[in-house]
């Protein structure tokens, strides 16, 4: 009957595309295509009333298979995009965007920029208002290829010099190039997004020609939106922007403030720090400390010389003036149950000095201060130091020794 004939056709397909996802995850990439061929076969011998369109899987899987296939080629791949691209009116735009990754990927710059030209000029009625978002950013990405093509001709400025270099065809086609840059990439990036890599591009043609004003607002926006996701590279991006034009410590402050709030562990925090520590103000200075500590609950820190330097040195002028002590206790009230086991062990002990000595040295004062003179990881240090008769180990232990009392004083 017809109905048991669509149950059947049903278990079918489902069943062959069980059998591709298998072959796929096996990487057997050659069985796939096979199943895949029965597949489209299937679809084209149904002799339902339903029209049954080229299916996305079909593209996705396709496309899958080409790029690890053995014996498959660019030629073969562009062909069966092409074929993809008239039956699958409805994702068109798609198919061309994934086409020209594909083209870049294999260095295909000048092809997969053709391909965009195209793409744009597309026109298929309701269905080309339908996919406005996918239009958007096909022009945003040949915008990053105008980009591209504006760099290469800057380079080659640059290295023949304003003096003797007569001819200004490589002057002009540059401008050229940035004219059509700057209008797809500006259009991009005034819809909420995270688009890095456009406002990177964006910013450097501003840079580039002095616009430093246009420059700063679009960091400004891209940073500070509430329209915009939450995004820790808006927020370097800024900060290196400000950095680049000397502008003011509160500036660059107010910057890694809001990226230490977003990504606590994020690489910049160790000059956010220094940065803190260097302030007359005692906010700052609170703050610093309580961003050092925070750099060290990640895992990824545990063995960074500089971040551990950074919070012995603080440590260390706090202790000897003896004020503000109460910061330290704080930080360490949420972190005494845990940082023993996590930073503070004898294998620790072990490792650091075997491996590196300065490591060994900075986490040492910062155990002895924090734990006290009786600190597995200050005692093994401090006691291989000594019997390496390493000067500097000698006046750690006298001064953690000396100090003892304000470990008593922290923990309570």
């Amino acid at each position: 009957s017809s109905h048991e004939y669509k149950l059947n056709f049903k278990k079918s397909k489902e069943m062959c595309l069980s059998y591709i996802q298998d072959a796929m995850l096996q990487k057997q990439w050659k069985k796939a295509a096979e199943f895949l061929t029965f597949y489209i076969e299937s679809l084209e011998k149904d002799f339902s009333t339903e029209y049954v369109s080229p299916s996305e899987m079909i593209w996705r899987i396709g496309t899958e298979i080409l790029c690890h296939h053995s014996r498959s080629s660019m030629k073969e791949l562009n062909s069966f995009t092409e074929q993809m691209k008239s039956l699958g009116v409805k994702r068109y735009l798609k198919v061309c965007l994934e086409h020209t990754f594909h083209l870049l990927c294999n260095g295909l710059i000048d092809e997969a920029y053709q391909n965009l030209s195209l793409s744009e000029s597309w026109r298929f009625g309701e269905q080309t208002v339908i996919q406005d978002k996918e239009m958007k950013l096909i022009k945003a990405y040949k915008g990053l290829l105008d980009y591209y093509n504006w760099s290469k001709q800057k380079n080659i400025l640059l290295e023949h010099g304003q003096d003797g270099f007569e001819d200004l065809s490589v002057e002009q086609e540059m401008h050229s190039y940035f004219r059509k840059a700057a209008v797809n990439l500006k259009e991009i990036i005034k819809i909420p997004g995270v688009w890095d890599l456009f406002v990177k591009c964006y910013v450097d043609l501003l840079e580039f020609y002095g616009d430093h004003n246009e420059a700063r607002q679009v960091l400004n926006e891209y940073a500070y939106n509430s329209k915009f996701p939450a995004n820790p590279n808006a927020h370097v991006y800024l900060y290196q922007f400000l950095k680049r034009h000397g502008e003011s410590k509160k500036s660059l402050v107010s910057a890694l403030k809001i990226l230490h709030e977003v990504v606590p562990s994020h690489e910049l925090m160790i000059d956010f720090n220094i940065m803190l520590q260097k302030s007359k103000k005692r906010k700052r200075r609170r703050l610093g400390l309580e961003v050092i500590f925070a750099v060290l609950d990640y895992a990824g820190w545990k063995e960074n010389v500089k971040a551990w330097s950074c919070l012995a040195k603080q440590v260390k002028q706090i202790v000897i003036s003896e004020k503000h002590l109460d910061w330290i206790q704080q930080e360490w009230n949420s972190r005494k149950d845990w940082w023993p086991a996590f930073h503070f062990s004898r294998y620790s002990a072990k490792r650091n000095w075997q491996e590196n000595e300065s490591l060994s040295y900075e986490k040492a004062l910062v155990a002895g201060i924090l734990l006290g003179k009786g600190c597995k990881y200050f005692k093994y240090v401090s006691h291989q130091g000594c019997k390496a008769q390493v000067k500097r180990f000698r006046i750690l232990k006298k001064f953690v020794n000396k100090h003892n009392p304000v470990y008593l004083r922290i923990s309570g």
